[in-house]
């Protein structure tokens, strides 16, 4: 089952964003596998980064929150809210 997890940084927090980067990063090599799309959001200039929105693969919902639970950034305190949803991908057809 697919879920789209959608995180918006805490203001201010660009600096924890950047000293968990590579965490971050390293945790989502991880988990490739399981990963549809993956990307940050962005400033309404498309200079900074808000937020991540990630669309994975888990057997259920717990599975899904334990992985974002888990994710170095959220580890870190840098999300304002976290909000996971069942997704079900129509479009383009596979």
């Amino acid at each position: 089952m697919h879920f789209v997890i959608y995180c918006l940084d805490k203001p201010d927090h660009a600096h924890v964003r950047a000293e968990n980067r590579p965490a971050h990063v390293a945790y989502l090599k991880a988990s490739a596998a399981q990963i549809v799309a993956a990307g940050p959001l962005l400033t309404d200039d498309g200079e900074g980064m808000v937020g991540s929105t990630l669309i994975m693969a888990f057997d259920d919902y717990p599975a899904a929150e334990s992985w974002a639970a888990n994710d170095p950034y959220a580890k870190a305190g840098l999300f304002a809210s976290v909000d996971i949803r069942p997704w079900k991908k129509v479009f383009p057809a596979d």
